[in-house]
């Protein structure tokens, strides 16, 4: 079965884990998930959604599952082409799992192959199918200072990944080459595919919230959290000496403390927390600008949802937000809080650079819209399909 399935690649089914879709916040990785599941479904091979039907069981029985070497998922067929493979507390039980044992977690599906999408490296593979891993970026490996994540931890979770790992999908070629400096891996295991991007103007409310001015603000939108470099965007607003309120969308993050209390006393610099798609999509769309000089990303949402709105964007002129902002963002050194106030200046008072911007961003954006990304994706399975197809690899995975 397992042999047919293989050679006949038009019916093997696409699966994508549900941890992280149905999840308020809009994370970049929320974002990239409904993004990826969207581009699967189009691809028109039968689609799959992973699941757990219970989200904690609880400390003991957690434990006790956790022990099981495999754990069987079941299915529910939602439609001709559509369904989901369930299993009980899967997520936190490989989490539990990979603590004791240092393995990921196998799981037993009712179908004998096919191809399993991971949103993000949690320590589960998916026995009998190619394994294909979403590593957005490397931050707690390669700036630990910047990141929650423990990195003994994640070290250990990457390095196994590297066994079951069929393909490893990013989002920029500047975690591309991060991933495979650090991992050593064949650099052709390591695929950037990008993102796409959902938002478009018609999802944008029809007016900024708070009653804010059309062009009458910049904008930042993202957690709260040192990575962010907020400290020197709010320094650099202020020696910018614009008119234009800084406003600051986004939930509380890691660390977010200091930089809430620094929000607080600063003039000028209004905080927003969470806001629904609409909403953000609408404050983004009617800023003057984004200003977003993080000091390190996996690709940079925000910057692209900002260009495909039209909006003009300030961002970091290293890794990869240069690299997703190409040459219709204002490129400014992260570090440097003079040249970002120079560049808040630039896109308070030029207006034809804030148009040319606008202009090049449209286009820019193009990119990352969701058919292309559903062919990169589309090209991707279907070389590990054919990867797989081939005699001396099947002999190997069948024995």
């Amino acid at each position: 079965m397992w042999l047919i399935a293989a050679m006949n690649g038009q019916n093997v089914p696409i699966c994508v884990d549900a941890r992280m879709i149905y999840r308020n916040g809009g994370t970049g990785t929320t974002t990239y998930s409904q993004g990826l599941v969207a581009a699967a479904e189009a691809i028109g091979r039968p689609f799959f959604l992973l699941r757990a039907d219970h989200e904690d069981d609880g400390r003991s029985r957690k434990l006790l599952g956790s022990l099981t070497t495999d754990h069987a998922l079941r299915e529910r067929k939602i439609d001709q082409m559509r369904g989901e493979l369930i299993g009980r507390d899967i997520f936190r039980r490989a989490h539990v799992h990979f603590t004791l044992r240092r393995r990921f977690l196998s799981l037993k599906p009712p179908r004998s192959f096919g191809i399993m999408h991971w949103t993000y490296p949690v320590p589960i593979r998916m026995a009998g199918w190619i394994n294909i891993y979403t590593v957005h970026d490397i931050i707690p490996l390669t700036q630990p200072h910047l990141s929650p994540i423990s990195y003994q931890r994640h070290w250990a979770v990457m390095s196994e990944l590297r066994q079951y790992a069929d393909r490893i999908v990013t989002v920029s070629e500047a975690a591309r080459s991060d991933i495979i400096s650090l991992l050593q891996l064949d650099s052709a295991l390591v695929i950037n595919c990008g993102q796409a991007v959902l938002g478009s103007l018609n999802d944008a409310r029809s007016r900024p919230p708070l009653d804010l001015d059309v062009d009458g603000y910049f904008v930042f939108c993202g957690a709260i959290e040192p990575r962010k470099n907020l400290a020197c965007l709010i320094k650099a607003h202020a020696l910018s000496g614009v008119e234009r309120p800084l406003v600051i969308a986004g939930p509380d993050g890691w660390r977010s403390e200091e930089i809430n209390r620094l929000i607080d006393c600063t003039p000028n610099v209004i905080r927003l927390g969470y806001l629904e798609r609409g909403e953000l999509l609408a404050l983004i769309r009617y800023a003057r600008g984004l200003l977003f000089p993080s000091l390190a990303e996996g690709f940079g949402l925000p910057v692209a949802e900002a260009m495909r709105l039209g909006t003009p964007v300030l961002t970091s002129s290293v890794g990869a937000l240069a690299e997703v902002a190409g040459n219709a963002a204002l490129l400014v050194e992260p570090s440097d809080v003079d040249a970002i106030a120079s560049g808040i200046r630039l896109l308070a008072s030029d207006e034809a650079l804030v148009a040319d911007l606008s202009a090049r961003g449209r286009i820019h954006a193009e990119l990352f819209l969701l058919p292309r990304f559903a062919t990169q994706l589309a090209t991707i399975y279907e070389e590990a399909l054919a990867t797989y197809s081939e005699p001396a690899v099947l002999l190997q995975r069948m024995q």
